[in-house]
């Protein structure tokens, strides 16, 4: 068994919104599920009826033996349950803040917790938000088309967690889980795994295989439902690292107008003037040319040159600038033999910056996985440690 118990890095700040969302499941439980469970039902109550007849009871005998077990919180998770054969639109959502018990909402909650405030930093609090509530009701769809006759209601936040958990197998790779690793007799030690291990056994080992051999639901776990969610995160993951690239370019032509009124604007976007300038090491004028060209027009250009410009904006502190001109490098050349030393510059520009040194730490595990230069990887593995240090100083 695989228990995760914490990651690393963790972002900055507070996560109000998957927090709020914790503290919504909580107190549906507290307040609503929990006081239910313990109470009679309402045998007035259409719900009951159809519920009752949905399990098959027919005879006096199995009324009064099924009524002597039933809960009021039953007769509800019927009634705002998803059920595929009868969907609504409101059981799509209210479904998602339901659980069947408490270690079912424990562990939802302890996913959410670990995972969920990386993913809230990288999205932001209100595309975080939509993302989950999208990934939930993608979850619950893709659970429902292979139970479509099906009349047992689908309860829990798995599909939207497992949603989150899809995003942050794309955007944290990188990053470490704190795992308790429970084999008995024979391992019970907990240990700092890769996150894709530890989320991709949670996918294959946990949901596609019981998915593949026990049917969408086995034991009585929506793994469908596990599937669809972070398959649906992937997706969205992916789609949202493209489409925001309009916006990305849209602040950079902005940026680019703005350093060429500053500098020399009559200068024409020619890829051949900007490696002249740098080749004279005129770097003031070199970056206002280079936020004007296309990236076609950038394709040319010498890697080192390109490097070279962006340690001079690291040195003016002009950190915006050499992120700006360092994250297109990346983008635009991912097989690039000085890629470990463009994430190395791009981690200790950020550390100019107030509250981005977990932004920073993703650089620097970027940079020490891809060196091969030994000097680059220890500088890369010793700023790695220092960020550890600090945040378990709590200075992060």
């Amino acid at each position: 068994m695989f228990l995760p118990l914490g990651d690393s890095p963790n972002p900055p700040g507070r996560a109000w919104v998957n927090t709020g969302l914790i503290a919504l499941n909580v107190a549906v439980y507290l307040l609503v599920s929990l006081p239910l469970a313990h109470s009679a039902p309402d045998l007035t109550s259409p719900w009951l009826h159809e519920y009752l007849h949905a399990l098959g009871v027919r005879t006096p005998a199995q009324l009064q033996l099924v009524l002597s077990h039933l809960s009021a919180y039953e007769a509800l998770v019927y009634q705002y349950g998803f059920k595929p054969a009868d969907p609504s639109l409101l059981t799509l959502l209210t479904s998602l803040f339901l659980h069947g018990g408490l270690l079912h909402l424990a562990g939802n909650m302890l996913f959410l917790w670990i995972f969920g405030d990386n993913v809230e930093y990288r999205l932001g609090a209100l595309r975080y938000l939509l993302v989950y509530l999208l990934c939930g009701v993608a979850a619950t769809l893709f659970f429902a088309l292979f139970t479509l006759a099906s009349r047992i209601p689908l309860v829990g936040a798995s599909g939207a967690i497992s949603g989150v958990l899809g995003c942050y197998f794309l955007w944290f790779r990188r990053n470490r889980v704190k795992t308790f690793v429970f084999l008995f007799p024979f391992f019970m030690q907990s240990l700092f795994l890769p996150a894709r291990l530890v989320l991709g056994f949670y996918l294959v080992v946990d949901n596609l295989l019981p998915f593949l051999f026990a049917g969408s639901s086995a034991g009585g776990v929506a793994h469908g439902a596990h599937i669809g969610g972070f398959i649906a995160g992937l997706a969205i993951a992916a789609a949202t690292d493209r489409l925001p690239g309009l916006a990305r370019r849209q602040h950079y032509r902005h940026e680019a107008r703005q350093t060429a009124q500053q500098q020399d604007s009559a200068a024409p976007a020619d890829p051949a003037a900007l490696l002249a300038l740098l080749q004279q090491q005129r770097f003031d004028k070199a970056a206002a040319l280079y936020f004007r060209l296309s990236r076609q027009q950038r394709q040319g250009l010498p890697a080192a040159a390109l490097l070279a410009l962006a340690g001079f904006l690291h040195q003016q502190r002009d950190a915006d600038a050499c992120l700006s001109l360092l994250r297109r490098f990346i983008a635009e050349r991912p097989s690039d033999a000085l890629l470990p030393q463009a994430f190395m510059l791009a981690g200790q520009t950020l550390l100019l910056k107030k509250n981005c040194d977990f932004s920073a730490y993703q650089y620097f595990l970027a940079a020490a996985d891809l060196a091969r230069d030994p000097l680059l990887a220890e500088q890369a593995r010793q700023a790695l440690r220092l960020l550890e240090q600090r945040c378990r100083r709590g200075t992060v």
